[in-house]
């Protein structure tokens, strides 16, 4: 492969741009990825500046040359006028399990900004002096951290602050543009000096599926993604760091840190075709033939189609929303979501494609459909991901989230003969929960949720949508490469045999926080009490059956199906999950906990109300 173009020349630290109605239309009319580089004068390899940033820059004029050009730019923290206002920000509300989140466009009424400029450098330098506190006793490297983004029409700012903020304590960056949240993680572990790898660190800016206003951040190191005891000592440096800005604080650190752009994306991608390849015996075009559609939301995944899938020989035609566009103007990309699903759906149908594959924003989730339009998703994936890896893996321990249905548990224990670990939601959950298993001698090596978030103990626990799909694409090629099957009914085959229910509903019942019935508590010891209370009264009832082993919220067995009360990891709500045989059966199993919830006032049961009396 030929590194050419592996890294690019000229990059820029941008200024922030208006965020309004103008911006969002001179985006979308001329931009179709969210590098907006045309708003910035550039004259005869020279910046032309105004001075609003606050980053100075020096262009090089000759670029450093070893396999490839490589373009650097040199540059010191000093202040901005908006670091010198600094407003009140409270970091810890920005804490979303293990990842930060926050809104960063204006424009929708009742949230308002609070991930800023100076709040994301402020983040971005805590999480570099948080990096040089975990390799202080290595003193021999000069640390870098790489930064990528989805396609959110935030991203150039967010980056450009994120940029400042890590080279404001002397650490180097490494830009990225357009990325997946997997190929940020793997940038920690690739070996390549060519592309500046290993880098130390890690920050993708993505939101996941949330509206365009939103944006947020992940980080890693070598060892994955950082857990929420990590997020929250790095928010609270953010919030010192915050409080002690000034012109004095932003220019301390006087060693000069480099900022460098890096195609990392091609390396990523060329590494998924290997895997492909190897698993049908090491043919170039092991999906010659196959036609596979792609929707990617007009989120970060496109690169799926032209990258991976046209190298291996499938035809990709009819793949839609490749183009990133920070607006989601066709539907959300969320995996989840049946409106998305019905999109990769009808394409297939439309095209006569023998699969669809279907990604969120930054491609760490994904699902697929065969070639009848039939979902591999939430159970589905999850059989169908158990089938793949239990028969390299016999009777392992496959681990998911709470909410799986009781047919997946038979269908995984009873038709592969692998055992099931129903644990908690959240996918570090699941993920933290598969590491320990295999600590105390229990085989695991898959983890993953009905949202599409699944890791493989082979690909280092990552939750990668992209490496999920190979695994899929490896088994159709292998079965063709072994005559043991052609098509996407090698797949749908795999999970022949999964009992569904026919009814499956999830509603929210939401804690109103400011009722006195709270008395001033908090929302999650009053949804406790609610468990509690649901609790006992399954206990005095013959026809309902608690399950025995259950790691989160109460789960019910009876009428025939089963139901789920639990806390959210995050928001004063408590998700029921109803699964049933019948309409009639679901209801029975709501006015169960319709019974038993009516008596906390501060809890609204409105939407299991509907479900009940509209049934």
């Amino acid at each position: 492969m030929a590194a050419s173009g592996m890294i690019m020349q000229n990059i820029f630290i941008a200024k922030q741009y208006p965020k309004n109605s103008l911006f969002v239309n001179q985006y979308r009319m001329g931009c179709s990825s969210p590098y907006l580089s045309s708003m910035l004068p550039f004259q005869g390899g020279k910046f032309a500046w105004d001075g609003t940033t606050s980053m100075q820059l020096v262009n090089v004029s000759k670029y450093q040359r070893t396999s490839v050009n490589r373009g650097l730019v040199l540059c010191n923290a000093a202040p901005s006028a908006a670091v010198l206002a600094l407003e009140k920000a409270d970091f810890l509300k920005l804490q979303n399990g293990s990842d930060i989140r926050g809104v960063a466009v204006a424009g929708v009424e009742g949230e308002p900004v609070n991930l800023t400029e100076p709040v994301t450098e402020a983040i971005a330098a805590a999480f570099a002096t948080w990096l040089k506190d975990k390799r202080k006793d290595d003193t021999s490297k000069h640390l870098s951290i790489s930064i990528g983004h989805d396609s959110r029409i935030s991203a150039q700012t967010l980056q450009d602050a994120v940029s400042r903020g890590i080279s404001s304590v002397g650490v180097d960056v490494i830009q990225y543009g357009l990325a997946s949240t997997p190929a940020m993680f793997n940038s920690t572990l690739t070996e390549d000096d060519a592309f500046l790898c290993p880098v130390d660190g890690s920050i993708m800016i993505t939101a996941s599926h949330l509206p365009y206003n939103r944006n947020g951040f992940k980080f890693f190191t070598s060892a994955g993604g950082l857990g929420k005891a990590d997020i929250k000592d790095i928010l609270e440096r953010a919030a010192d760091i915050f409080k002690n800005s000034s012109v004095e604080a932003y220019t301390r650190n006087k060693a000069s840190a480099s900022v460098k752009r890096v195609d990392y994306m091609t390396l990523y991608t060329s590494d998924l075709v290997k895997a492909v390849r190897r698993a049908a015996g090491n043919i170039e075009k092991p999906l010659e033939g196959f036609h596979i559609v792609v929707d990617a939301g007009n989120g970060a995944g496109g690169f799926f189609a032209a990258k991976v899938l046209e190298p291996l020989g499938a035809i990709t035609s009819g793949s839609q929303f490749l183009e990133p566009d920070g607006l989601f103007p066709n539907h959300i990309p969320n995996p989840e979501d049946k409106v998305a699903m019905k999109a990769i759906s009808q394409a297939v149908l439309d095209n006569k494609a023998d699969l669809g594959i279907i990604f969120d924003t930054d491609v760490d989730r994904s699902a697929a459909v065969d070639s009848t339009g039939r979902e591999f998703n939430r159970n589905r994936l999850i059989a169908l991901m158990s089938a793949i890896v239990l028969e390299e893996h016999p009777g392992s321990t496959i681990v998911t989230d709470s909410v799986t249905s009781d047919g997946l548990t038979t269908f995984i224990e009873k038709k592969l003969g692998g055992k099931h670990h129903r644990f908690k939601r959240g996918y570090k959950n699941v993920i933290d929960e598969a590491i320990r298993l295999n600590s105390i001698g229990e085989e695991s090596h898959l983890a993953i949720e009905t949202s599409g978030h699944g890791a493989l103990k082979e690909n280092y626990w990552l939750d990668d949508g992209a490496y999920l799909m190979v695994k899929v694409l490896n088994k159709l090629a292998s079965a063709r490469a072994s005559g043991a099957g052609s098509g996407s009914r090698v797949l749908t085959d795999l999970i022949e045999g999964l009992e569904e229910a026919a009814v499956a509903v999830e509603l929210r019942l939401k804690i109103n926080q400011s009722h006195p019935d709270l008395k001033g508590g908090s929302f999650r010891d009053y949804g406790e009490a609610v468990l509690k209370h649901l609790e006992n009264f399954i206990d005095l009832d013959p026809k309902l059956q608690e399950a025995p082993v259950n790691y989160e919220g109460v789960r019910v067995s009876g009428f025939g199906g089963w139901f789920l009360l639990r806390l959210s990891l995050h928001d004063p709500v408590l998700p029921l999950n109803i699964e049933a045989p019948t309409h009639d059966d679901a209801v029975k199993l709501g006015l169960t906990v319709l019974a038993v919830v009516k008596e906390f006032a501060a809890l609204d049961t409105s939407a299991l109300d509907k479900f009940v009396q509209l049934s």
